[in-house]
């Protein structure tokens, strides 16, 4: 009966995106657990599985060296030190289920991506790993199960803020290794530490980039409120990095867009993408006119005034959200001290004037929350010449934009939904059913998807036979 009911309520929605490129989109009843299930739909030529479950808001994936794949779970959404890096081993090709979960390695803080590097002059391989307050690398061996040797610690960042329920204190770190010309380059995008707020730390909004044993580092980029994950795509002209990047929450529910960056990496200065004064809307950068808190206001003057409860955030009842659309510096009471890393230059700077914000590859509808990103290059099937990009999906579900997977072409730059059912409407209400977050392309066709709402690793391929 729930399990028709259901379906029933979904019929409208997957309508409504029924068409996508050219193929229709079919609905996959996926079961994940005894008297669990979440559907979703994708284009009729492909199938979909759940390959891992159980864990714990997993987030984003990297291939070693030697093939295998490794996971990364921040456990939860508090500030902890239970995270993990995950090796998913033992692929079962006839089930499509990795049947072995190694913990590679445990108690981190809020461990989000990860990524490798082999030193072409003496082979080693390294494994790179953001943590909120800072950058490690250790050694990597083909096979191993554990780190061998301690880590390297290549730079720290900022790791004070406010709760993520305030709009800010984003605790995630994203690792990219990034050829410029030739010269291998370690990327790191840091988040801001509020909504809303003018910053007084340089790495705050911020791209970094340095050699690969944390050497020689620069400013790659500024004002990126949030650039959750950094990929080169070295098939398109140019070799251009690109970056998923938020925008801030105090201008309704309609603005500003969420956006797609290509960097201008190497650039002298590093390029100012406009947060926190300049947002986008119908893809042009605009100047907001919100007068603008400092840290040091917000340490005067402590919190501003209360507002009730907000109802209906995916991250469950929140007490104490601030006043003035939640636009409150991150000191929390902090007293200032000298910014560790000064010498990199100043703070993303407050601009007057949006004219020369590098203008956005693409972008998405507000709110949308793009994570994870995937390139299929021009010999991949019906993906060939696309961008993935997993939409997370609004904080409060009742906006209803993101929590699906769009698709895009370096021509048309139009995102359009390639996965749906992360959300529907029942009985007049959203209902939140997961949340996609880390893509990882296999082969042809073929990628992993994460789920960080419900820790499930999902595989999409060709499909090869009809459903049953």
């Amino acid at each position: 009966m729930g399990c028709a009911l259901n379906r029933i309520l979904l019929l409208p929605f997957l309508a409504a995106a029924a068409t996508l490129f050219g193929n229709p989109q079919e609905p996959h009843k996926l079961v994940y657990a005894p008297g669990k299930s979440i559907t979703l739909a994708l284009p009729a030529n492909l199938d979909i599985n759940v390959a891992a479950t159980g864990l714990k808001r997993v987030r984003f994936f990297a291939q070693a060296p030697d093939g295998r794949i490794f996971a990364t779970g921040m456990y939860n959404l508090a500030d902890n030190g239970r995270g993990t890096v995950f090796i998913l081993d033992g692929w079962n090709e006839k089930t499509h289920t990795f049947t072995k979960i190694t913990h590679y390695l445990d108690h981190l803080r809020n461990p989000n991506n990860l990524a490798f590097w082999t030193d072409p002059a003496t082979k080693q391989t390294w494994l790179y790993l953001p943590l909120t307050d800072k950058l490690v690398r250790y050694k990597y061996n083909a096979g191993d199960a554990a780190p061998t040797s301690p880590p390297e610690t290549l730079i720290r960042f900022p790791d004070y803020g406010l709760h993520y329920k305030y709009g800010g204190w984003h605790l995630t770190r994203t690792v990219a290794v990034i050829d410029l010309h030739g010269t291998p380059r370690i990327f790191v995008s840091v988040g801001s530490s509020c909504n809303y707020c003018q910053e007084d730390e340089v790495l705050r909004a911020s791209v970094v980039s340095m050699d690969p044993d944390g050497k020689h580092q620069r400013l790659e980029a500024q004002g990126l409120r949030n650039a959750v994950d950094i990929h080169q795509v070295p098939q398109l002209d140019g070799a251009p990095v690109f970056a998923t990047n938020m925008g801030d929450d105090h201008l309704g529910n309609k603005l500003p867009e969420d956006t797609f960056f290509a960097l201008a990496a190497n650039a002298t200065p590093a390029a100012n993408y406009g947060w926190p004064t300049c947002y986008f809307a119908n893809g042009k950068p605009v100047h907001d006119t919100t007068p603008l808190p400092s840290l040091n206001d917000a340490r005067a003057g402590g919190l501003m005034a209360q507002k009730p409860e907000e109802e209906g955030s995916v991250y469950g009842r929140q007490k104490g959200v601030a006043a003035a659309g939640t636009n409150l510096g991150a000191g929390g009471g902090r007293q200032h001290e000298p910014d560790p890393n000064a010498d990199l230059g100043k703070a993303s700077e407050a601009l007057k004037s949006c004219d020369k914000v590098p203008p956005a590859y693409t972008t998405f509808a507000a709110h949308s929350s793009p994570l994870g990103f995937a390139y299929f290059s021009q010999g991949d099937g019906m993906l060939r010449d696309s961008f993935l990009v997993a939409l997370h999906g609004a904080s409060h579900p009742r906006i209803g934009t993101g929590y699906r997977v769009v698709r895009f072409t370096p021509s048309d730059r139009e995102p359009r939904d390639f996965i749906t059912g992360f959300l529907t409407i029942e009985n007049g209400k959203p209902v939140v059913h997961g949340r996609p977050c880390g893509i990882l392309r296999l082969d042809r066709d073929t990628f992993l998807l994460s789920d960080d709402y419900l820790g499930l690793i999902y595989y999409v391929k060709p499909r090869t036979q009809a459903l049953p």
